[in-house]
């Protein structure tokens, strides 16, 4: 058993038998750490005790850590008279196992690229995490953790990456985190295969993620552990925190899967642990076991009692509600501390979380010296790393670009999103995402790409499944982790199935790529079930967010460009199925950069009234087509002047200058806004609207899009009728179908245009 080979030999059969962790098998797994040498991910090679630790046992300095986390986690809530001190108080012996042993960080350098990454995915404990922080010496002083959930505070309700130095994600609507933790050990897997050479380990870093129940109720973790299991990711580890409490009580009202069962089908190691209150060696035991398997995710069941000190421990009442103070002073007196005395850290904690800090910040230093070597040796890759975690774009992007012709062949956005993806897919290192089963369909197929497997984790290319939720969040922890710039693509109308996700990402401030393909009444046969109508409003309505609906290639291209010049934002492009001219009058990538712009201005008739045509997508080329029906006409002669303007994305142009904005879109002018989905929102610039008041409906293309007005002669009717003037013939040819008599009694159809 002192040898390496053995000891992972005896963990495999202790992976094999799924066995639970003991005080008898601790005592033999511990003397075993002790023994074994230069094992991967521990760099000392065995499992450090606090000063008079022995044969694997604790110590009173180490339950006076433990029980000094319980209270700091119960304070804060106290404090703020709001939070959750349940969890802290719970799984306080697993963050001693997991910050005061078994996790490399650097307090001194929170940003070190081969740190091990934690999520807390039950974000509501998040007292736990910040208590941590403080004690490892990160930046978040005892003044910070008084101001819990307080205005301008660096410790919210929730934890926020963007907010608190040592938070990897955002986290706490459930299962997120623990989705997002998958994605931080794909980008572990990735970097240390593609990087790591020459004898240079510079990436070999663990995630571990901390759950509790209801992350593992939600139907994204589902989807993600399933990819996780699939794919082998055997730096990925989990500490599930079952207390058997959710809000509305024990778990038991409907919660009684065998939850282990469920993730050995996925394809993961497990572990239980029986008691997971006293102290943290049975956790720490089971950890290095997890980290012996390096073939499977592991996830170590750990029970545990919630609010563990509290006279209501083990109830619902502790979960969502601050301890009376009563309660309190007694926890705290039953543990040897101060019970009038908020935010104690006892001297001796004080000094052995010091200690812990001091070797977590050598840790960093050696790695440095290590890395150092490595620039020497392979400059040109220690570039590329430095490159991509700074968030520099490659030089000259625009260049790689593909070039549009008005002579190519009209197709859709989404495939020349494809070949821009293609364009760029092979000089982006930092470039890595797939498809949810719709590789053909959004085009995302790259050339030459090499799939992320297990066994071939220097692939890009990522074969989601039909997972959109799980795939959104693991493309948040590939973004978390730095050094990358994942892409994610499905339908349209499937942005929602993601949406828990996506939504995250504009919050955490994450640059990730969203291809969105069939995205309007323009699908046809499949339907409303598959036609968004309400989804571009959602998107125009979220904060931080970038929605771009490119008219042509030539914006297909600045599509891009918008995404590669904002690191901080994530963008959906929604592109269409339909054909539409690769190049149209007047576009181009710096007029997306501002949002909206004119494409084809007035032509300065004097005395005539204005009329401003503008749309995005493919709904734009209606705005060209009936505009040259307008100026056709004999009878508006003279009457009437019309511009064309592209607004392929609503978020810019609402940040350019209110004196730009009315340059483009004069306040005296007849203003129509035609496109494809709901007009909620278009009073703010536009007067006369052709949009969606219903779902849509199922037919061919040009049958709905008659049905629903979006047609030339409409679109040119409905200006011409707002500015006074006189309309055009219809043709019998664009009349609204047959069936549209029988749409106008239906109760979610009410804008079908009747000519």
């Amino acid at each position: 058993w002192a040898t390496q080979s053995t000891w992972g030999d005896w963990l495999l059969c202790l992976t094999h038998n799924n066995l639970s962790i003991t005080p008898h098998l601790l005592f033999l797994l511990s003397n075993m750490a002790d023994k074994r040498k230069d094992a991967p991910g521990s760099p000392d090679g065995h499992l450090k005790k606090s000063k008079g630790q022995e044969n694997g046992h604790a110590t009173d300095l180490d339950k006076l850590c433990i029980n000094t986390i319980r209270c700091l986690g119960a304070d804060m809530p106290f404090k703020a008279k709001s939070g959750h001190p349940g969890a802290p108080m719970g799984c306080a012996p697993m963050a001693h196992a997991l910050w005061g042993y078994a996790m490399n960080y650097s307090p001194a350098h929170p940003e070190w690229i081969n740190r091990d990454r934690f999520v807390l995915s039950n974000g509501h404990g998040c007292a736990l995490q910040y208590g941590m922080l403080h004690l490892t010496g990160f930046d978040v002083s005892k003044d910070q953790l008084s101001k819990f959930r307080q205005l301008g505070s660096i410790t919210p309700g929730h934890p926020e990456c963007f907010v608190t130095p040592g938070i990897e994600v955002c986290t706490g609507p459930l299962g997120q985190g623990i989705s997002n933790a998958v994605g931080l050990a794909m980008a572990s897997h990735q970097m240390a295969e593609t990087y790591n050479k020459g004898g240079h380990r510079v990436f070999d870093n663990y995630v571990y993620a901390i759950c509790g129940d209801g992350c593992l109720q939600e139907g994204v973790s589902s989807e993600s552990a399933s990819l996780a299991g699939h794919l082998g990711l055997g730096r990925l580890i989990v500490l599930y925190d079952s207390n058997k409490i959710s809000i509305d009580g024990n778990t038991d009202i409907s919660f009684t899967e065998d939850v282990l069962a469920r993730y050995r089908a996925y394809g993961w190691h497990t572990l239980e642990v029986e008691d997971g209150d006293s102290t943290h060696e049975h956790i720490l035991a089971a950890v290095h076991a997890a980290k012996a398997v390096t073939d499977k995710p592991s996830i170590i069941k750990i029970k545990t009692t919630i609010g563990f000190g509290s006279k209501l421990q083990g109830t619902e009442k502790v979960h969502g509600a601050p301890l009376a103070e009563a309660d309190l002073q007694a926890v705290k007196t039953a543990f040897g501390l101060n019970p009038t005395e908020l935010f104690q850290v006892p001297a001796d904690v004080q000094q052995w979380y010091g200690e812990k800090a001091k070797a977590s910040n050598d840790k960093y230093a050696a790695w440095c010296v290590g890395y150092e070597g490595y620039k020497k040796q392979f400059p040109k890759e220690a570039a590329e790393i430095e490159r991509r975690f700074g968030q520099k774009a490659i030089e000259n992007f625009r260049e790689l670009l593909p070039k549009f012709s008005p002579s190519d062949k009209a197709d859709g956005t989404r495939s020349y999103s494809g070949k821009v993806l293609n364009a760029l897919f092979h000089h982006m290192p930092e470039l890595m995402g797939g498809s949810a089963d719709l590789a053909e369909s959004n085009k995302t197929d790259i050339h030459g790409a090499k799939d992320f497997q297990k066994g071939s984790y220097e692939g890009r290319y990522v074969r989601f499944g039909v997972r959109e939720h799980g795939m959104a969040s693991i493309c948040n922890g590939l973004f978390a982790y730095g050094g990358f710039r994942p892409f994610a693509a499905t339908f349209f109308n499937f942005i929602t199935y993601a949406w828990g996700a996506v939504r995250l990402s504009a919050l955490s401030r994450f640059g990730i790529l969203y291809i969105a393909t069939h995205d309007s009444i323009e699908l046809g046969e499949d339907g409303p079930t598959h036609q968004p109508v309400e989804t571009l409003a959602l998107m125009r309505a979220t904060p931080n967010f970038l929605t771009y609906r490119p008219g042509d290639g030539v914006e297909t291209n600045g599509a891009y460009v918008g995404w590669m010049e904002h690191p901080s934002r994530p963008t959906l492009i929604a592109l269409s199925r339909a054909a539409v001219p690769p190049v149209l009058e007047g576009t181009s990538i710096d007029g997306c950069m501002k949002g909206g712009y004119v494409t084809v201005d007035f032509a300065g008739t004097a005395g005539a009234k204005r009329i401003v045509l503008a749309g995005s997508g493919s709904d734009l080329q209606f705005c060209y087509e009936a505009r040259n029906l307008i100026l056709a006409e004999p009878s508006l002669q003279g009457k009437v002047d019309v511009r064309i303007v592209s607004m392929p994305c609503w978020d810019l142009f609402a940040e350019q200058s209110q004196e730009y904005r009315n340059s483009v879109l004069p306040c005296d002018a007849t203003r129509l806004y035609v496109e494809a989905g709901s007009t909620f929102g278009w009073d703010k610039y536009f007067n006369v609207h052709v949009g969606m008041h219903s779902f849509g409906a199922s037919a061919p293309k040009a049958h709905v899009q008659k049905l629903f007005g979006f047609t030339k002669h409409n679109v040119a009717n409905k200006a011409l009728e707002h500015a006074g003037l006189p309309l055009v013939a219809v043709p019998e040819s664009e009349h609204a179908p047959h069936a549209a008599h029988h749409f106008t009694g239906h109760p979610l159809v009410k804008n079908v245009c009747m000519h």
